[in-house]
């Protein structure tokens, strides 16, 4: 890979490498050296503080010997928040940063929400990962369980690291009601899946963006998420709730949300999938991607979502 990268470099105008700590992360810098080829590095999460928390001794020693070179060799960062970005600046980074949101493919038609056979449904949908917070969910539905017997929590997403089979514990340790565990979805069952759910919800400790979120609110769901996440719009946009990540404050937020009438949900989540359509469809991601690109070759004026300083 990194004799291939080289050999390229020779010849593309941009490469742009995605996330960090692995040694693919390291080799563009690495091939770009000497060439005209622009290097474009989008952390993707990895330079938050709580993701520097984890593994820390292995990132340090890894920053020292290779990952801090060519991290400062970059000629642009993306970042897909302004969270990403005080996290990239935090750590005296100085090359600019595009603040470009992740697209979402918005579908032609917004999910129907409704159950007319069984519960509404509170769906959890991503990694089954320490960062995730499913912990905090489960401790969370635990409290409002009795109180929302009208609903169903179900957890779908692949396992990582062992921590599914912890979480599935803890559900029956708990004595946990009307939760299902469904494993990794994909294509048009992920897409059924969020068009089944009256809300969506993630508890995260850290995310730099959150594409689940993005997915949810595509397909006319109101999302739940936690300040791990940079997803304040979503009171902005009156589409869902942004709170503290913590048992207390999601228990009380899941307690007046599934306490909303099928309209209000409904309500909410037309209005979160307007605003995908308005400012997170591809067309529009792609087209400042692209103006990113063109500015780093040729110079002038940074475009407005670039922090130059």
């Amino acid at each position: 890979m990194a004799r291939a990268l080289r050999d390229v470099a020779g010849r593309a105008d941009v490469m742009h490498s995605n996330s960090l700590w692995m040694m693919p992360n390291v080799y563009p810098a690495q091939a770009v050296a000497g060439t005209r080829s622009r290097l474009v590095t989008s952390p993707h999460g990895t330079l938050s503080a709580w993701a520097l928390r984890r593994s820390r001794w292995r990132k340090q020693l890894m920053w020292l010997v290779c990952q801090g070179k060519a991290v400062r060799a970059t000629d642009c960062f993306h970042a897909t928040s302004q969270a990403e970005l005080e996290d990239i600046r935090r750590l005296g980074l100085t090359a600019p940063v595009a603040v470009i949101p992740n697209g979402v493919e918005v579908p032609d038609d917004a999910t129907s929400n409704s159950h007319p056979d069984g519960p509404k449904r509170l769906l959890f949908l991503g990694r089954v990962h320490p960062t995730k917070g499913v912990d905090l969910l489960l401790q969370a539905w635990r409290v409002i369980q009795d109180k929302c017997a009208d609903w169903e929590l179900q957890i779908a997403g692949p396992d990582n690291g062992g921590y599914l089979p912890k979480m599935q514990r803890a559900a029956r340790d708990l004595a946990l009601k009307r939760i299902y565990f469904t494993g990794p979805v994909y294509g048009r069952d992920k897409g059924l899946l969020y068009r089944s759910a009256s809300l969506f919800v993630l508890p995260t400790h850290s995310e730099n963006f959150g594409i689940a979120v993005a997915e949810a609110l595509a397909h006319g769901v109101p999302v739940i998420t936690t300040r791990g996440a940079p997803w304040q719009g979503l009171e902005t946009n009156n589409c869902g709730w942004w709170i503290d990540c913590n048992v207390d404050s999601l228990a009380d937020t899941l307690q007046t949300a599934l306490c909303l009438s099928d309209q209000e949900l409904r309500e909410y989540g037309q209005r979160g999938r307007t605003w995908m359509q308005r400012d997170y469809s591809w067309s529009c991601i792609g087209a400042r991607m692209l103006d990113t690109y063109l500015w780093l070759l040729g110079g002038g004026s940074a475009p407005d979502w670039v922090d130059a300083t």
